[in-house]
Formats: structure tokens, C-alpha cells, sequence
């Protein structure tokens, strides 16, 4: 079982910036044999959705249409931790975020994601 940690949401002005962080409570995502990181979310009443995700060994990333150019998904490896540095935020990326790791897939559906965290709340409001 796989125990992810996320921290890093708040209230943030729009047009500000957030860094969320994922890291796995109790051993490295290498020793877990993951594969890949993502982050999803979920605004209330809609279905959660893919934001993006990073293969831990190679670094291949995906990122959603909506949020490219301003969301930049990383690992860093000594931390054992991936980020998800937000920029120009708009107050339609309110949501809870989450992160989800997988030992064999990448892409951009929930399903297929085994483990997940308990997500953390992210508001862009004025």
C-alpha cells in the first residue's frame, strides 16, 4: 500500500501562484517500483479531472490543454517528492487536488491510477 502525502494548497489571488507537493509517507516511489505521478482534481460538482503526470524514472511529462503553459509538473528525486508549481492562476483551478501514482501507467485517466492521496484544497478567489 502506497501512503501519499500532498501539501501546498491555499487561497491564492488570481493571476498568483501555488507549489503543491506529493510524497509517498513511508518509503521512496522508486522502492515502491511507481511509475508514474500525477495530479488530478475536482471542483464541486464535477468529475475529477487530469491535470498532469511525470514518469518517475524518465521524466516524460502530460499536461491537460488547460493547463499548459502555466502549470509545470516536476520530481525531485533527494526529496522523494513530486511538485506541481502553479502559475497564473485562474479562479476556475479551484478545486481539491490529488495526487495519484501508479506502478504502470501514465496517461490521464483516473481509473486507472491505484493509489491516491487525500487531496488538497487549492482556491484562486479575490
Amino acid at each position: 500500500q502506497v501512503r501519499l502525502v500532498e501539501s501546498g494548497g491555499g487561497l491564492v489571488q488570481p493571476g498568483g501562484s501555488l507549489r503543491l507537493s506529493c510524497a509517498a509517507s513511508e518509503r521512496t516511489f522508486s522502492s515502491y517500483g511507481i511509475y508514474a505521478v500525477a495530479w488530478f482534481r475536482q471542483a464541486p460538482g464535477k468529475e475529477r479531472e487530469f491535470v498532469a503526470s511525470i514518469t518517475w524514472s524518465g521524466g516524460s511529462t502530460i499536461y491537460a490543454d488547460s493547463v499548459k503553459g502555466r502549470f509545470t509538473i516536476s520530481r525531485e528525486y533527494a526529496k522523494n517528492t513530486a511538485l506541481l508549481q502553479m502559475n497564473s492562476l485562474k479562479p476556475e483551478d479551484t478545486a481539491v487536488y490529488y495526487c495519484a501514482v501508479d506502478p504502470n501507467y501514465s496517461g490521464s485517466r483516473a481509473v486507472w491510477y491505484n493509489y491516491w492521496g487525500q487531496g488538497t484544497q487549492v482556491t484562486v478567489s479575490s
